[in-house]
């Protein structure tokens, strides 16, 4: 190892993709009877807040039945026509998830601003019942998913889209109480304004998150800059090029680089250890650890060999 060149404790390493299943089985049957009851509600009561919610749950359902097909996907093997197997399935669920929330919360949006002007005529009563029943299923629903919130981009999706139906669920009840207690119709559309207040920028953010690694930018956390200088301190190294770095699923970061070394190290030895040394510093000396690392040793005269075309910083 070059001079100065210490090593901290290695980030947690790459694991294969958990079963989920069962707890999304669960939850995917509670959000299926909550659209059931908020659709009967919405009908009844004719309130916007519970239509937008009951909107809200058929997209939760459709996402957690998105999930529960990635999450069986996910653990398939790979194989030679895929090598990563359907490991990025989870981020494509995810994407589809977000912008279903998306174009939910701007219906919602549009809607409710319509109807602070055009305030309909709103069955309180009823509408606090269906409120609460869709906020007693959510809940249990947030308890399955939370342990399981933080495993990959499609537990997370799923567990936003409850967290963001049981608010919904509440800004019903307070909707409700409002009407009831006051007689103030546009409670509702307030509600409902609510409700796509915080459905928007979760469902952006997501859409954000998910993108980067679809475009394969640069992992969250690792810079680039300081991997390059970090190799560059290593014996024997003598440039860096073509340095990607991408992410193929939660947990499974990848790193690529041409090493350019001295013309001897391909006769003493040195290459071997050079190899090794550089698989050490990506996969224990950053936040973001590499644990899955392609290297091309090469010596000056083979990169000026390189076609400019395909050659990169």
């Amino acid at each position: 190892m070059g001079a100065g060149h210490n090593h901290g404790a290695p980030a947690t390493e790459a694991g294969a993709p958990g079963d989920h299943r069962a707890r999304l089985w669960v939850a995917f049957g509670l959000t299926a009877t909550i659209v059931v009851a908020q659709a009967i509600g919405s009908v009844v009561t004719g309130s916007l807040a519970l239509l937008t919610d009951t909107a809200h749950a058929i997209t939760d359902a459709s996402g957690l039945l998105v999930a529960l097909i990635a999450a069986t996907l996910m653990l398939r093997p790979a194989n030679p026509k895929r090598t990563w197997g359907f490991r990025r399935i989870e981020v494509i669920a995810a994407l589809g998830q977000a912008a279903l929330l998306l174009v939910v919360g701007t219906y919602a949006a549009i809607e409710g601003v319509r109807r602070l002007f055009e305030p309909p005529e709103v069955a309180a009563g009823e509408m606090l019942v269906f409120g609460i029943v869709g906020l007693a299923a959510n809940v249990v629903a947030i308890v399955i998913l939370s342990s399981s919130r933080g495993a990959n981009f499609n537990m997370r999706a799923a567990f936003l889209e409850v967290i963001n139906d049981a608010l919904g669920s509440l800004g019903v009840i307070v909707a409700a109480i409002v009407i009831a207690t006051t007689g103030f119709q546009q409670a509702d559309a307030i509600a409902g304004l609510l409700i796509a207040g915080l459905i928007v920028p979760r469902a952006i953010i997501l859409m954000r998150d998910t993108t980067r690694v679809l475009m394969e930018f640069t992992p969250a956390g690792l810079d680039l800059d300081e991997v390059r200088r970090h190799i560059l301190e290593l014996k024997h190294v003598t440039d860096v090029h073509d340095l990607h770095a991408s992410t193929v699923a939660t947990g499974l970061p990848t790193l690529t680089a041409h090493i350019v070394v001295e013309d001897e190290c391909f006769t003493d030895g040195h290459a071997a250890e050079v190899l090794h040394e550089v698989r050490e510093c990506v996969a224990g000396h950053f936040p973001v650890s590499i644990q899955h690392s392609t290297f091309q040793v090469e010596t000056a005269h083979l990169t000026e060999d390189e076609s400019a075309l395909v050659r990169h910083r």
